[in-house]
């Protein structure tokens, strides 16, 4: 740990980051955080290692569930609760949830090491206010759309 802190303070002395991103990162680290190897060499906040599923707002779950199996081969993996169902796409997936505008409901990108509370202060760092719902983190990308954050792993 410490090497990773030396290098943020490196980094932060040469100005290639900013006061904001060393706290954050540093308040990552202490929390035992994810991504604290990627943050130190890659400066991003967080290092996304694939897309991890979509999920869509439609008007009919049992037509686009259909759609999507004859389609393009997803397989359905689950519908446990009235309205949503969840389609296997490789090692992805796609989530359909019933909604009165059709549309995309959010996007989820594999973390790293990932660790909520660790993400959660990464992003209020940068001013970014996360939001949290049944132990998943969200935040609105720069036009509003929603982007969740999920470990390696992660089941729905």
């Amino acid at each position: 740990m410490e090497k990773e802190i030396s290098g943020l303070v490196r980094a932060f002395e040469r100005g290639k980051i900013s006061r904001r991103q060393l706290v954050g990162w540093l308040a990552a680290l202490a929390a035992g955080g994810g991504g604290r190897r990627a943050a130190a060499q890659n400066r991003s906040t967080f290092e996304s290692t694939g897309l991890d599923h979509i999920a869509l707002r439609v008007a009919d779950v049992e037509r686009s569930r259909d759609f999507y199996v004859e389609h393009l081969g997803l397989e359905v993996s689950s519908e446990y609760l009235p309205g949503n169902a969840f389609l296997t796409c490789g090692d992805n997936f796609v989530a359909l949830f019933r909604g009165r505008e059709p549309g995309l409901h959010h996007y989820c990108y594999t973390i790293a090491d990932y660790d909520q509370q660790a993400a959660a202060a990464k992003l209020r760092a940068v001013d970014i206010k996360p939001t949290f719902q049944g132990g998943r983190i969200y935040f609105p990308d720069p036009d509003g759309i929603t982007v969740q954050l999920a470990g390696p792993n992660r089941r729905r």
